[in-house]
């Protein structure tokens, strides 16, 4: 999957993480969006079903969330959903910084498949 080898290529993660760490994020946007408007993601990230499956039992963690927020240099409250991936990520083998490194990535590739519109919505969603 093309998403999967952009992530492990850039981030040097494995391809376990890689789509663990995807699906993480995806699973949060299928939960903020409709069944349409996250079927108009899933039209052009492929595999998105695949990496929600591999995507790790999210607990969020008040601990990793405020070390989360320091790295960031704000509040947990200002990080918003993005926040309670920590957990996951940590059961991933990745630290907390981890999730700002996916972010872009997996938005820069729903942009590059599905353009600006799409970009937006996973955007929104992830807020």
């Amino acid at each position: 999957m093309e998403l999967l080898d952009l992530i492990t290529k850039q981030l040097g993660v494995s391809q376990e993480q890689a789509k663990g760490g995807s699906g993480l994020l995806l699973k949060l946007a299928k939960e903020k969006l409709g069944a349409g408007d996250f079927g108009k993601i899933s039209e052009v990230i492929p595999g998105t079903d695949d990496m929600i499956s591999a995507a790790p039992a999210q607990g969020v963690m008040a601990g990793a969330m405020s070390g989360f927020a320091s790295k960031l240099g704000g509040p947990a409250g200002q990080l918003g959903n993005i926040a309670s991936l920590a957990g996951g990520f940590k059961e991933l083998g990745l630290d907390s910084g981890m999730v700002a490194k996916f972010l872009p990535l997996v938005l820069s590739f729903a942009e590059s498949k599905g353009g600006s519109g799409i970009k937006a919505m996973l955007e929104k969603a992830l807020k």
